[in-house]
């Protein structure tokens, strides 16, 4: 029985704007539905003793200790921007009716 139906393909391409022939078009058909199966079998695992996880394995974030320190001159931090005004970063205009 098939699942996925030629007008369900031809209206997914659309949406990734890509042109299929018929034959293409069932290929697709036939592909769609194996990975449905295999899903399928895949959601009659018992998961229920799995604890969800975000990686497979244990991950470990590096972090650093959190030091204040002296901040950048503002003549130095400006240096090298290709336009500034003063110690202001100037930069193009990208909203409407905005002024500034």
């Amino acid at each position: 029985m098939t699942k996925i139906s030629a007008d369900q393909v031809t209206y997914i391409a659309g949406l990734a704007r890509l042109s299929l022939d018929p034959d293409e078009v069932d290929r697709m058909a036939r592909d769609m539905d194996r990975i449905l199966e295999w899903v399928a079998t895949l959601e009659e695992l018992d998961t229920s003793d799995i604890t969800p996880t975000a990686h497979a394995i244990e991950l470990e974030t590096p972090v650093r200790e959190d030091e204040a320190a002296p901040a950048l001159d503002p003549e130095v931090a400006v240096s090298n921007a290709p336009r500034h005004v003063g110690t202001a970063f100037s930069v193009p205009k990208v909203l409407e009716g905005e002024e500034g």
